[in-house]
């Protein structure tokens, strides 16, 4: 009896550590692995976007030398392009024109996909879980939903390399399920060594979008404060900057819940602007992107956004005026 009784301990230990080492990863570790995957490869491929019913197809590079990240998408048709990523500053140039127009982006992180860091944090707005596995680009990976707890965001789903931990497709569907927008690797490959890097830009027209009288990430300075806004947004950043070439400045603030991401810009009207010039007013569509535009005032605000029509408009009520000084 006592032989039986030390045989099943033998055989519940070895059970145990069996489950023990095959226990999966959850969808948040999967993810927590694949931005720190993004952080510290070198890859390259081509990728495919689909937006607003279009699809391009791109050359991406990817490289990570001493804590510093650079990426690059090279159109493969016309109109023909680069763009490069460095930390926040993004350069597109234009080929047959020779231009090239630098903005700053301090939220966006990449082309592919963002994820923030803090998963834990979104756990009052989305819901992760791993739906299943396949086969992107001949490499298995893992299926990750992101599930909204509401109606103020999107749905959406990424396929990670389960050897690389490397995003290989990423789909944003509307809440019934529709596909809007995505980006899918059609042949990647993993290096040692990092690629060719930056074009040479030098003597070649500059046209800048970062170019602000005021740039914080405090929105204390903005001509209007957001009054309400949906569970789980936040305020990213400020800028006052020009827009449309024009010298009439433009306050801006950047919203996001991690995922999504909403501009709210205020723009006073000039007396001189024709009414057919100005962003008709109202709801408007295209892809995943809804915006919503409205008189304040003298001024006209826009709320613009990858969310729902429903989360424009939520934001754009809540916005009012600060109060004017005695």
């Amino acid at each position: 009896m006592s032989e039986l009784r030390i045989l099943f301990a033998i055989l519940f230990a070895a059970t145990g550590a069996v489950s023990a080492a095959e226990n999966p990863l959850t969808a948040k570790q999967i993810l927590q692995k694949m931005v720190k995957a993004m952080e510290v490869s070198n890859y390259q491929g081509t990728v495919v976007f689909l937006k607003n019913d279009k699809l391009e197809a791109m050359k991406y590079f990817h490289t990570s030398e001493k804590n510093q990240e650079q990426e690059r998408l090279v159109s493969l048709n016309s109109p023909q392009r680069e763009i490069i990523r460095n930390s926040d500053e993004v350069t597109c140039l234009y080929k047959l024109t020779r231009q090239v127009i630098v903005d700053h982006r301090p939220y966006e992180h990449s082309f592919i996909v963002d994820v923030p860091k803090n998963l834990d944090e979104l756990d009052t707005s989305y819901q992760f879980e791993v739906v299943g596995e396949e086969d992107v680009a001949m490499m298995p990976s893992y299926v990750i939903a992101i599930q909204p707890k509401d109606d103020f965001r999107y749905i959406r789903k990424i396929w990670i390399a389960k050897a690389q931990f490397l995003p290989m497709k990423a789909v944003v569907y509307d809440l019934s399920g529709a596909v809007l927008e995505q980006v899918v690797f059609t042949e990647i490959q993993v290096n040692k060594q990092p690629p060719s890097k930056i074009v040479e830009t030098a003597g070649v027209p500059t046209q800048s979008g970062g170019e602000g009288v005021v740039t914080s990430d405090s929105s204390g300075q903005a001509a209007f404060e957001v009054m309400a806004l949906p569970l789980g947004f936040k305020q990213i950043f400020f800028s006052r900057k020009p827009l449309h070439q024009s010298d009439q400045p433009v306050d801006h603030l950047l919203l996001s819940d991690g995922f999504a991401s909403v501009s709210v810009y205020l723009e006073s009207k000039k007396a001189d602007t024709a009414p057919d010039s100005r962003i008709p007013e109202g709801i408007h569509s295209v892809g995943a992107i809804n915006s919503l535009s409205r008189s304040l005032a003298d001024s006209q605000l826009t709320v613009l956004g990858e969310v729902p029509a429903a989360t424009v408009k939520y934001i754009s009520e809540g916005v009012k005026l600060r109060n004017s000084a005695p």
